[in-house]
């Protein structure tokens, strides 16, 4: 079984704390973003599909039909948590990252054609979990002609 290090600021060798400021040389303040009980909380999630986990199927539930429409399978996609959790894949460097205290908020714009609703849903979960509210002015979702009906 894989030994699990729990994740605190003290495992970054800078002593980096959530949503403490620091002045670098240049004047400028930059932020720990990180949100550590979220990432505790998802560490401790169980389920199928958690942590980008295989959703084991069984012999009923497959059918390669679904793969024809959607390029994924749309059954497991619907019964995986909207909210699910994801493994933290950035590379180790990137997780001791500081972004300025004031950063501009922004518009996300989420092309899709024929999108099983599920993932689409999911999508925006991430996004809106996963990011300070402040920084987000806009969500905006185009059908790009879409044929399939909801």
């Amino acid at each position: 079984m894989e030994e699990k290090i729990p994740l605190s600021p003290q495992a970054f060798p800078l002593g980096l704390n959530d949503g403490h400021i620091y002045t670098w040389t240049d004047g400028l303040r930059r932020k720990d973003w990180h949100d550590y009980d979220s990432i505790r909380k998802d560490e401790q999630r169980i389920g199928k599909g958690e942590h980008g986990k295989p959703y084991p199927l069984i012999e009923d539930e497959c059918d390669d039909s679904v793969y024809k429409e959607n390029g994924f399978n749309i059954y497991v996609s619907n019964n995986i948590a909207l909210d699910r959790s994801l493994p933290d894949i950035r590379h180790p460097n990137c997780k001791q990252k500081l972004y300025l205290e004031n950063l501009p908020n922004t518009s996300i714009i989420i092309p899709f054609h024929n999108e099983g609703w599920s993932s689409l849903l999911r999508t925006i979960q991430s996004i809106t979990s996963r990011t300070p509210e402040h920084l987000i002015s806009e969500i905006i979702l185009v059908d790009d002609y879409s044929d399939r009906g909801m």
